[in-house]
């Protein structure tokens, strides 16, 4: 018997070794997600407020797959390349976490990520209802 079930929204590409999420329990992990579109092509190059909403919203399309919304997530990680306008992504945060309950997050300044154009990376962690 599987501990976990992962979550895959249509155009998953199957050349990635990954799941964009997994379901463990009442839990949901959702990946490390780049502003990637289904080919692979970065969304959103040199604009990391364009990423950030791109990201936000796959995370949307994983969400309602898994019956939740954003309010069931509980914990954001960000790995930023550059500080440069990445107070901008809060914006893009405010338009997804309807205050004043919103999600621990911790910020991490990399010098990194593995997809090339990529700006920001974004991992979540989500509490759901019992499943049925």
């Amino acid at each position: 018997m599987a501990i976990y079930q992962p979550i895959t929204p249509a155009h998953w590409s199957d050349k990635l070794t990954f799941s964009p999420a997994v379901r463990a329990g009442n839990l949901l992990f959702i990946s490390g997600t780049t502003a990637v579109d289904d080919d692979l092509a970065i969304v959103g190059k040199g604009d990391i407020v364009a990423q950030t909403q791109f990201i936000f919203e796959k995370f949307g399309r994983i969400l309602r797959q898994a019956g939740a919304s954003f309010d069931n997530i509980v914990e954001t990680t960000e790995y930023f390349l550059s500080l440069t306008d990445y107070r901008r992504t809060a914006e893009v945060r405010r338009e997804f976490f309807k205050g004043p309950r919103y999600p621990a997050a911790t910020g991490v300044l990399v010098a990194g990520l593995i997809r090339k154009d990529a700006l920001i990376e974004i991992k979540a962690t989500a509490v759901l209802g019992p499943k049925v």
